[in-house]
């Protein structure tokens, strides 16, 4: 990550926490009152091939201790009514940008990866994570709607698995060499831009 990206990081991340800090401290008692404890959902990513670390969410779903891989139309029904409007306006990443100023993630970038797919895909994670993951980013814009679709159509488990696996790894994993190649300030700001207008109008 180069020095002007990590300033763009922290200016931004900063602003915004300060900006948000009341709707955040307002979602974290709703979700307390609502749904209960704990209120955020920490769970472990990638953010080079071989080093973890853990994301922040506010918790939208009913836990449960079998829950792995990418959430599809199997896990609709521990969506709580809270979680789904949190997961409409993605209000639910906000605890993210800690990760950000934490260095964990860059503002824009690809979205961090499960370890397991990782794993799975070493040469192709190799390769997309060479840069720091991202709050947003080219792939979040262009496929994350289409995604959500592709995932909400299925039904079980292994079918979700089996969808993201070819339908969506590889699609988001192009957008973000085609990212990786073309990055500079400039395009940062401009997908922080158009990830704002995406938020305002949903």
């Amino acid at each position: 990550m180069t020095p002007a990206k990590r300033a763009l990081d922290l200016v931004f991340a900063l602003g915004l926490t300060v900006i948000l800090m009341p709707v955040g401290v307002l979602i974290s008692l709703l979700v307390l009152l609502c749904d209960g404890r704990p209120v955020f959902h920490v769970a472990e990513r990638m953010k080079t091939p071989d080093q973890g670390f853990f994301l922040w969410k506010f918790r939208t779903m009913r836990p449960s201790p079998a829950d792995i891989g990418v959430s599809g139309g199997d896990k609709s029904v521990r969506i709580t009514p809270l979680g789904r409007i949190l997961r409409r306006s993605r209000l639910d990443e906000m605890p993210q940008l800690l990760n950000v100023l934490r260095g964990d993630i860059s503002l824009v970038g690809p979205r961090p990866p499960l370890r397991r797919y990782v794993e799975r895909f070493p040469d192709l994670y190799a390769q997309v994570l060479e840069q720091r993951p991202g709050l947003t980013g080219l792939a979040t814009l262009v496929y994350h709607r289409t995604e959500e679709r592709l995932l909400a159509a299925c039904s079980t488990a292994e079918q979700t698995e089996s969808v993201y696996i070819r339908r969506c790894i590889p699609r988001k994993a192009r957008l973000d060499l085609i990212y990786a190649a073309r990055r500079s300030i400039g395009l940062d700001l401009r997908l922080i831009l158009g990830t704002v207008f995406r938020f305002l109008l949903p």
